[in-house]
């Protein structure tokens, strides 16, 4: 069994440029693409619990580690887009570089880590609307917002607004791009509007003791908080809708990933300095700081920046989704026949339908608390292999034309492998116990059904039959 077959690069690229999608997207949509969906649930969720519970104020760092660890990704990523400018990201990365089983168990992944996330965050936009309609007055109901583990029947705000971004999705991204940019613009406002209230009532002695859980409590914080980064990767999944992938999706990539951790450390640092870390273990922490030194119109507008924050990060969420799972449905991973482009649309609306019944089933109706963590390790795992992929390239395909090439390459590539690596083994045990029942159940997805199905693998028993017919002598 030829379970390292590659895919021939030059073949990827002439895919990409028939998909039949429309290329909309510049290097500002991918940037604001990015930032879309990695602000959001970090600043105005994960910061509050990483440090109460993990970091303490070196919180801050916990997000430096984190960031590195996506920066050092990110350069590999980069490399990768302006090689190969097709849908499908890690997965795509991997086929062109480890080969094709190694390939199938990222795209697993990313799918896992896409679909779990997306509910996550679904969850958590229920959970901000419920409450701003609590405040103004209007209770929509215990059992029509909590899943039935909580004492509900159903989370109604989760499965629309996924359902509603869906439909957006297959209206198209350019439509979808503009939503974005506007609600990335109302969450960033409500960013500023925080730092400007609350920098000024910084008190210095809240960040003492800086680090009251010690140095394996910053690695901790940095493997919860990547949760914070999760869907940068995202911005890869955009290449078939790019004017110019091999150029602008690395301003992409490496552009968001600068912005955002530069955000979040600054509003880390101001919300330890505002509030004493042990009173931060807080669904809504940034609000609540600013309710802490007397600002509730402030609060309020926060909220809302923080609704409008976790919409964008679910609307990149389910775009990306649909993009590797479009991916490995053309390669014949997955079946073929939901890989169908929208004639008026030019998107994948399959995929988006599906992805989007998935996503909003599981958050209408699973609790979905420990489960979250696989999303971490499963884009970890992605990014270690993308590491490795690039280096496997530069020995194996020197030649090939990169409009980006990683700094640096022998030192980057190994030094994402040993972080990553180490901010996997800092997660919990029951989530590698996950991570490997998951994996187990995409081996037999892999040789029950995708490995008879890989077109790449058809292709090249074709080849071989040809191969065979020529060289067999003719009978007398």
């Amino acid at each position: 069994m030829n379970l390292f077959r590659t895919k021939s690069i030059a073949e990827m690229r002439k895919t990409a440029e028939h998909s039949g999608m429309a290329k909309t997207l510049g290097a500002l949509d991918l940037i604001l693409l990015g930032i879309g969906c990695v602000i959001g649930t970090g600043i105005f969720v994960l910061t509050g619990v990483a440090a109460a519970k993990y970091a303490g104020p070196a919180v801050t760092v916990s997000f430096i580690l984190s960031g590195l660890a996506c920066a050092l990704a990110g350069l590999a990523y980069a490399e990768f887009a302006s090689i190969v400018p097709a849908s499908g990201s890690a997965y795509t990365y991997t086929y062109a570089s480890l080969g094709e089983f190694i390939a199938f168990i990222v795209g697993w992944n990313l799918i896992l880590e896409y679909t779990v996330t997306a509910s996550a965050v679904a969850s958590g936009w229920s959970g901000y609307v419920t409450g701003l309609l609590l405040s103004a007055g209007i209770d929509p109901g215990h059992a029509l917002t909590h899943v039935p583990a909580d004492g509900g029947i159903i989370n109604l705000p989760a499965i629309f607004i996924t359902l509603l971004l869906s439909v957006f999705l297959i209206r198209g991204t350019q439509e979808s791009s503009k939503l974005n940019r506007i609600l990335v613009f109302v969450k960033l406002a409500a960013v500023f509007i925080f730092l400007l209230l609350a920098g000024p009532h910084v008190d210095t002695a809240n960040w003492e003791p800086f680090m009251p859980f010690g140095i394996s409590g910053i690695a901790a914080g940095a493997a919860i908080v990547f949760f914070a980064y999760i869907g940068f990767d995202a911005v890869a999944t955009t290449a078939e809708e790019c004017k110019n992938p091999a150029k602008d999706l690395p301003v992409g990539i490496i552009g968001s990933l600068v912005i955002c951790t530069a955000l979040y450390v600054v509003v880390a640092g101001v919300l330890t300095g505002v509030v004493p870390y042990t009173e931060l273990n807080s669904p809504e922490p940034v609000a609540f700081a600013l309710r802490y030194i007397g600002y509730n119109l402030g609060s309020a507008l926060v909220g809302v920046g923080a609704i409008a924050g976790i919409t964008t990060v679910l609307l990149v969420l389910l775009y990306g989704q649909a993009r590797i799972f479009f991916a490995m449905s053309r390669d014949g991973m997955v079946p073929a026949n939901v890989c169908k482009i929208h004639k008026r649309y030019h998107t994948p609306y399959i995929v988006t339908v599906l992805g989007a019944i998935f996503v909003s089933g599981i958050a209408g109706l699973a609790p979905i608390g420990l489960i979250a963590e696989m999303a971490n390790i499963g884009t970890l795992s992605a990014f270690t292999v993308a590491a490795i992929g690039v280096l496997v390239l530069r020995f194996t395909k020197p030649e090939l034309p990169r409009r980006f090439r990683c700094p640096a390459v022998w030192l980057i590539a190994p030094a994402a492998v040993l972080v990553c690596g180490y901010l996997m083994a800092n997660l919990p045990f029951d989530t590698w116990i996950r991570f490997i029942v998951w994996c187990v159940i995409g081996c037999l997805v892999y040789f029950g059904y995708s490995y008879q199905h890989s077109r790449l693998g058809r292709y090249q028993k074709r080849m071989r039959r040809i191969e065979r017919h020529k060289h067999e002598e003719p009978e007398e």
